[in-house]
């Protein structure tokens, strides 16, 4: 089991939950973005920078996940291609991603986007907070002791 990481659009408060897991747990925390990283030095803590352009880190990621394993993203198309490889995701704010709720949510994201694209204005996500953090990181433990 590996845990990747979108990591262009991950806030850094969940960085560093997910390096302190890594390393408490000695599981390996591979990060994607399309910029040189900071991660600390840990043997279980890599980085793969990809070229820049649309998807580039998504496709990585797609590419290389197995099944068991568990991706960090808030892009639901990606959530929902790693769920279909049989991995899991996680938000940054504490949603599981699985077969059971993918869908569900690939069809409110897409609903959102047509909205979006036919002029209305919908708000953003909310501002990320503490709340959220917290949330990610029980959802994380749960996640990792599950399959400890």
């Amino acid at each position: 089991m590996q845990i990747w990481v979108d990591a262009d659009a991950c806030p850094n408060p969940i960085k560093e939950i997910l390096f302190r897991a890594a390393q408490r747990r000695e599981v390996m925390l591979t990060l994607v973005a399309n910029r040189a990283l900071q991660t600390p030095a840990s043997r279980f803590i890599r980085c793969i920078q990809v070229g820049a352009g649309f998807d580039v880190a998504d496709k990585a990621i797609e590419s290389q996940v197995e099944p068991g394993d568990l991706v960090i993203t808030a892009d639901i198309p990606l959530a929902a291609a790693v769920v279909e490889k049989g991995a899991q995701a996680l938000d940054p704010r504490g949603e599981l991603y699985t077969r059971e709720n993918i869908r569900e949510r690939l069809s409110i994201r897409n609903l959102m986007e047509e909205m979006r694209g036919s002029g209305m204005e919908i708000g953003g996500p909310a501002a990320f907070v503490a709340a959220d953090r917290q949330a990610f990181a029980n959802q994380l433990d749960r996640f990792l002791t599950a399959r400890s």
